[in-house]
């Protein structure tokens, strides 16, 4: 009876021992409960003792952790409403204060980080949550780590990962850089102008006190040209040719231009040549000269009676 009674003392005692018995991992603190009271010394990694019924120990993970924000809807501080997503980082450095000030410290977390992320979106303009997305960070990650210090987490980091913009706005936004690209696209392309007109007045410059240049750079172009296998090969004209030739045939007629007016013994000649015709027609023998035909001719109709003209 005494054997059965000392067994059964023996097995009650290596279950305690094993109930009391804990591993906590490298990662991880213990947080040990006696009576309901917290111990300030906490269970470093390892086995470790607590004693059964008495003592109650919480594991505590002392990682990064990392908890998407949820897409929150807010108005930018110039009227455009958007939705913004981020992610929080973060870890506990105190475990004692996250399991005692706070009933669950990644639950208050998450949704301290639901708020600032609405508050720092009504503070910000839309290009600010596009391109300047460092300085939100950080102050996200100020206004977050602010109430969280009193829980024994420290926020390691915070991101906005995605901003939502309106379809509308989007569109808009495309037309903007559309406009900007076309902006700078002219003004290279002028430049590249100006460029290319300047060396072209120096080559014009050189060519000119160099008329053999001009001659090289006309055989370059048909080489240039001939090199593709064409079958037709364009010749430019050289202006100066043409000056040339301008020059020779006004030295052949002495410069002299003709005379639009005709000359006053052609006007002689054709009117003498008409009042022939006029005295055949009438009858009567044609002058010699105009001047005397005109003076022998009747005054009136009595004397062309006289003298017997029709």
């Amino acid at each position: 009876m005494l054997i059965e009674l000392l067994i059964v003392i023996l097995v009650l005692g290596v279950l305690c021992t094993a109930a009391g018995v804990k591993v906590v991992k490298q990662y991880e603190r213990g947080v040990v409960f006696r009576f309901g009271r917290v111990q300030e010394l906490t269970r470093g990694p390892g086995l470790t003792m607590i004693i059964p019924v008495v003592d109650r120990m919480r594991k505590v993970n002392l990682q990064i952790v990392t908890m998407p924000v949820p897409a929150q809807e807010g108005i930018t501080r110039d009227n455009v409403t958007v939705r913004v997503d981020a992610v929080v980082y973060f870890r506990v450095e105190e475990p004692v204060r996250a399991i005692v000030n706070v009933e669950d410290y990644l639950f208050a977390v998450g949704q301290v980080a639901q708020t600032s992320l609405r508050s720092i979106i009504g503070k910000s303009d839309l290009d600010d949550l596009l391109s300047n997305r460092e300085r939100l960070n950080q102050g996200l990650e100020l206004m977050i780590d602010s109430p969280a210090l009193g829980w024994g987490v420290h926020i390691d980091r915070v991101e906005i990962k995605d901003v939502s913009l309106p379809e509308s706005m989007k569109r808009s936004i495309a037309r903007q850089a559309e406009a900007e690209r076309e902006r700078r696209s002219r003004v290279i392309s002028a430049d590249g102008e100006f460029q290319a007109s300047r060396r072209l007045a120096d080559a014009a410059h050189v060519m000119a006190d160099t008329p053999a240049a001009l001659q090289l750079r006309l055989l370059e172009t048909v080489v240039e040209v001939a090199a593709e296998k064409n079958s037709t090969l364009v010749l430019p004209f050289p202006v100066e040719l043409l000056q040339f030739v301008d020059t020779i045939k006004h030295g052949a007629t002495g410069g002299a231009e003709p005379s639009a007016e005709p000359e006053p013994e052609a006007e002689l000649a054709e009117a003498e040549r008409a009042a022939g015709r006029e005295a055949e027609l009438l009858g009567a023998e044609p002058a010699a000269e105009l001047p005397q035909q005109r003076a022998a001719e009747p005054a009136d109709d009595a004397e062309r009676s006289v003298l017997g003209i029709a």
